[in-house]
């Protein structure tokens, strides 16, 4: 981590530690889960992103000087608080779904388990990262889907927070997406970088042919070229004649791509460059990519749509404690019922591979888990241990085979764009 994520927590939070430091209850034992109730409106799956961020963070949260002065400061705790936090280290346990996994309404996320004060102070640490990047993954997922195969460039940097723009750029290989624009994703995650010029590059030119030539010297032949500065079709032929026709790409950013797309494959097998790539962008979502796929597009470059979630930022997911000393408790409150008792939970699988339910059981002791099925596993697994994560976790490139073998085993109802039920239902095991 490159700053300090200590002040990643709420002031309700803290106020909350402070009363339980004083009347003596903070050091209960408590388990807190991360699910959501509901998938948000047009979805039929979640994925499970920002895993290995959250342990991360959770690693490296700690509260030093400047944030402890900051905390002083403004009175946001009294002084026995300032002192916990000063010595604050998370040894508690954290189970989960592995990153990559499918969540449906009610899926035991994330269980977070340690005293009340040292797990309390995570929740908008924890949130923060698996709301985003599960938002990310699931919109890049539906994208991914969507383009049936071809290449996906994430390009959304310029359209969300900087550190935002780097969380998406993973979200988005964990989903499938091909490559990213992001250079400092490159770097700190190992994600494939890839990019072309923008029209100013061309406008900065004498003429397009200058802009073409400057590029091609540059970069060589296989090059991406921006062909709709000015006129598409000169620009095309342009850029074939200054490449010649070992042109790696064209790439259409405006104007009815589809049609575009069309007129610029006849165009280029006319001029000999059979071989050159067509790659779109421009205000993509799934929707647009989905109506694109019977025209000749061999790429697409997707920005805003991808890092805002594509219409649902959040994967609205909570963090509730439901276990105080072995006991479980749970929120009343109308339409934010919550069910009590840590949690897991099995998938249900056809003989086929297809999944057919997500079953939620209690995992105290005593409970009787589910009799699982020749097909059926279990979920979550370790995570953290005594505040240390477990050896042998999965890769980022091990969780984006996990997410894409996931997706195979929705029934094809699930993968749909349109409004639906979830894939596959949850039920709660009480047996």
């Amino acid at each position: 981590m490159t700053t300090s994520t200590a002040l990643l927590t709420d002031h309700y939070e803290l106020t909350m530690l402070a009363s339980a430091l004083r009347d003596g209850t903070a050091h209960r034992p408590c388990t807190f889960e991360v699910f959501t109730r509901r998938l948000p409106g047009g979805r039929r799956y979640g994925v499970t992103g920002g895993t290995g961020r959250v342990l991360d963070a959770i690693e490296d949260f700690t509260f030093g000087e400047p944030e402890l002065a900051q905390l002083a400061e403004h009175r946001v705790v009294d002084d026995q608080t300032l002192e916990w936090l000063r010595d604050y280290r998370f040894q508690g346990q954290v189970d989960g779904y592995p990153e990559g996994e499918l969540f449906f309404p009610g899926s035991p996320l994330l269980t977070v388990r340690g005293t009340f004060a040292e797990a309390v102070v995570l929740e908008t640490l924890v949130l923060s990262i698996l709301n985003h990047d599960s938002a990310i993954a699931a919109a890049a997922a539906r994208m991914v889907s969507a383009a049936n195969g071809r290449r996906i460039i994430e390009m959304g940097s310029r359209r969300t927070h900087e550190e935002s723009a780097v969380a998406s750029a993973r979200a988005a290989y964990l989903a499938g997406f091909t490559a990213t624009s992001n250079l400092e994703a490159g770097r700190r995650y190992g994600i494939p970088t890839a990019g072309t010029a923008a029209h100013a590059f061309t406008l900065l030119h004498d003429s397009e042919r200058e802009a073409f030539a400057a590029q091609v010297a540059a970069l060589g032949t296989g090059t991406t070229l921006l062909v709709d500065t000015y006129d598409i079709t000169r620009g095309i032929e342009l850029a074939v004649e200054v490449a010649g026709p070992e042109l790696g790409a064209v790439r259409i950013d405006s104007g009815d791509v589809g049609v575009l797309a069309r007129q610029a494959r006849e165009q280029l097998d006319s001029l000999g460059a059979k071989n050159t790539r067509i790659v779109v962008s421009g205000d993509l979502d799934e929707y647009a990519i989905a109506s694109l796929r019977a025209e000749p597009v061999d790429g697409y470059g997707v920005g805003t749509a991808l890092v805002t979630g594509s219409g649902a930022p959040t994967a609205e997911m909570v963090y509730k404690l439901v276990e105080v000393e072995g006991r479980p408790v749970a929120k009343r409150s109308s339409h934010k019922e919550s069910r009590g008792g840590r949690k897991s939970a099995v998938r249900r699988y056809k003989e086929t591979g297809t999944a057919v339910e997500e079953v939620v059981f209690q995992t105290a002791p005593g409970a009787a888990e589910p009799v699982l099925g020749p097909h059926d596993r279990f979920l979550q697994v370790p995570l953290m241990r005594d505040g240390k994560r477990v050896d042998d976790l999965p890769t980022l490139e091990d969780s984006r085979q996990r997410l894409r073998h996931a997706l195979v085993t929705l029934p094809w109802e699930g993968l749909k764009l349109s409004h639906g039920e979830p894939a596959i239902p949850t039920t709660f095991h009480t047996a």
